[in-house]
């Protein structure tokens, strides 16, 4: 038995995979535009959860090491928090750090 995975299409970076499933182009455009407002809203909400760690780091002035042994991570993801590496990381597991430095998180829906 062969387990070879083959794609026989890949989409290029910046495509449309909506269109390449065979949506009609009006269609995919918009679905496209919502997936991509989707995603910049979530980056934007870890960003945000990502600099009230970096600012409760350099206003205690921890080492990354303590930080990360405070916040129950390892010491490359504190250093990937600070560095805003978003995509390594999702809002619940944001949210647990900042709740684990006595900070509450509250949730706003507009």
């Amino acid at each position: 038995m062969n387990n070879e995975t083959r794609s026989t299409h890949i989409t290029p970076a910046g495509g449309n995979v909506f269109a390449d499933l065979g949506f009609d182009p009006k269609e995919a455009a918009v679905l496209k535009a919502k997936s991509q407002r989707i995603i910049s809203e979530k980056l934007a909400i870890k960003e945000s959860l990502m600099s009230e760690l970096a600012h409760w780091i350099d206003e205690k002035k921890l080492r990354q090491s303590e930080a990360a042994e405070i916040l129950g991570v390892t010491r490359p993801r504190v250093s990937d928090v600070v560095n805003k590496k978003a995509i390594k990381f999702t809002i619940d597991a944001l949210v647990d750090m900042l709740a684990r430095t006595g900070k509450h998180v509250q949730l706003s829906v507009q």
